[in-house]
């Protein structure tokens, strides 16, 4: 494994010493170019990074910490990034932002960088994908606490923030189901990753309070892909008929307007629609969208104080523990009988 490739592996391999392979790295003048050469092919070959910042750091604090976001298209996030930046620089910390684009891969590539010293503690939202994350032990080897806000991993005992996701889903669909609805759909983007699976137990359990069946065909797990999520939406509302849609994140409500444009459906006579957002302009829209606003400034401080409580010793690391923070339910015109 790459990340296992140190520089006196590096220099067992090639028959040199370590001082002659740390000089490779650091461009000195004093190496025979073509060694210089020969080192760099072999640790490219063998995937190797060298870890000189963290030897520049060794003994001392980076005084940095690291966030890791599935996007920036979100409000959401640059609301919980404003939160973790206050208390970052209260604490006379700097902030680095990552974007994992939803790709688990993509993460652990982040993670693996973040290992080598560049920072002392990360705060992450969850990319959403794949089942396996050894990768993250890489941080509690190397001393680097993390703590999640909003999406978390449950095979990953540490903090983590998020919102009372079950409660404002179950009321969120009770108010539909209270205005008139019966064959309410409920669309998510990976609907077995932390907050797609809570969104959709709150949703179920309101419809069998109700007597209503859950109806997997009124259950749609799409992708973050404006396009493909627009079709996947529209092959829905055609073939299911449904006279309500909760959308579990933004965009898929903003895919569901313009299809319900598209196929000449009124909002909220036709269908009715109500998603989690953190959108300023919700009561702008016409009509005005009925959201589940989530608490994310607040989420982001409450996770950097958790950080900063176990980088100073105030609490311990790799214990499981979730924080709830309330969501405020915003009904307005779109999810009301006319």
């Amino acid at each position: 494994m790459a990340n296992n490739i140190t520089i006196v592996k590096l220099a067992v391999e090639l028959g040199l010493s370590k001082s002659t392979v740390s000089r490779a790295f650091r461009d000195g003048s004093d190496i025979n170019p073509k060694t210089r050469s020969l080192i760099l092919e072999k640790a490219k070959e063998l995937g190797f990074i060298p870890n000189l910042y963290a030897s520049n750091l060794r003994g001392s604090k980076s005084n940095t910490i690291a966030i890791i976001i599935p996007e920036f298209g979100n409000k959401f996030f640059s609301q919980a990034i404003k939160g973790i930046e206050w208390v970052a620089r209260n604490n006379g910390y700097h902030v680095l932002i990552y974007v994992t684009d939803h790709s688990a891969e993509k993460e652990a590539d982040i993670i693996r960088t973040l290992v080598n010293g560049r920072v002392d503690g990360v705060i992450m939202s969850g990319s959403g994908e794949g089942n396996n994350h050894e990768y993250l032990k890489l941080l509690e080897s190397n001393q680097v606490p993390l703590v999640f806000f909003d999406r978390y991993y449950e095979d990953v005992p540490t903090a983590c923030i998020t919102g009372n996701d079950f409660d404002s889903s179950y009321e969120a669909t009770k108010h539909l189901i209270g205005n008139g609805a019966r064959r309410i759909a409920y669309l998510a983007v990976n609907k077995d990753v932390s907050i797609g699976k809570i969104r959709m137990e709150g949703y179920k359990k309101a419809l069998k309070e109700a007597g209503l069946t859950v109806d997997p065909n009124l259950i749609l797990d799409t992708s973050n892909d404006a396009l493909v999520n627009y079709e996947d939406i529209k092959v829905l509302i055609n073939m299911e008929q449904p006279d309500a849609i909760f959308a579990s994140v933004e965009r898929l409500a903003m895919s569901t307007i313009r299809v319900a444009r598209e196929l000449g459906l009124t909002i909220p006579d036709d269908l009715k629609l109500i998603c989690f957002s953190c959108l300023d302009i919700a009561d702008m829209l016409q009509p005005s969208l009925s959201v589940v606003k989530q608490p994310a400034y607040e989420m982001g401080v409450q996770a950097t104080t958790q950080l900063f409580d176990i980088l100073r010793g105030r609490k311990s690391d790799g214990i499981r523990e979730i924080i709830f923070l309330d969501s405020e339910l915003i009904f307005q015109n779109s999810s009301k009988k006319a």
